[in-house]
């Protein structure tokens, strides 16, 4: 039972990360750093909006206009996230009702054990569609950076919501394992 907990938490946490992701503004960051350093900018693009730093401490954070207007990539990476969100939410439910501290299905051993094992299944599935959107657009952002076109001025690196994105990937995978690994069917 202790380790169901321990592999709950853990998926939580992994489900908390994946929504922080999804809001914040920081995939992709791009400094600007003009002819003199009072004319710095620092750029955050993410999911929903892009926003200005500039080295006044002023801020201002915009929505993207149109969704059509997106990447296909940007448009991918935002359908996959909130899937990964919401295929959370059902594997939060599915590990409640078939955890053992739980007294649903208490009469039926069995069935609670097949619920509780696919809430772990549903948690990798959920760190999976976590995992593919952050690394493709990571992997955007790295071709974009060695890209040789591009203006050494404007050149785009991983964001702290990449990372984050990771992290929380991989901490669902290994919340829903942990989970699988509890269950004798």
């Amino acid at each position: 039972m202790r380790t169901q907990l321990v592999a709950l938490c853990l998926a939580v946490v992994g489900f908390l990360g994946t929504i922080l992701i999804c809001g914040l503004p920081m995939w992709k960051v791009t400094a600007f750093v003009g002819a003199n350093i009072v004319t710095s900018q620092v750029f955050w693009e993410g999911l929903w909006m892009n926003c200005v730093i500039q080295s006044t401490g002023h801020s201002q954070c915009k929505a993207y206009d149109s969704v059509l207007a997106l990447p296909q990539e940007l448009q991918a990476s935002r359908a996959l996230i909130c899937v990964s969100i919401g295929v959370s939410v059902v594997a939060i439910g599915l590990t409640v009702v078939g955890a053992r501290c739980t007294n649903f299905f208490r009469d039926d051993w069995r069935n609670k054990a097949n619920v509780g094992l696919s809430g772990g299944v549903v948690f990798i599935i959920a760190g999976l569609l976590c995992i593919i959107p952050v690394s493709l657009s990571a992997h955007s952002i790295i071709t974009g950076f060695y890209n040789p076109l591009a203006t050494s001025e404007r050149r785009g690196e991983l964001g702290a919501s990449i990372y984050v994105g990771w992290a929380s990937g991989a901490l669902l995978v290994i919340g829903g394992g942990m989970l699988c690994s509890t269950y004798r069917c």
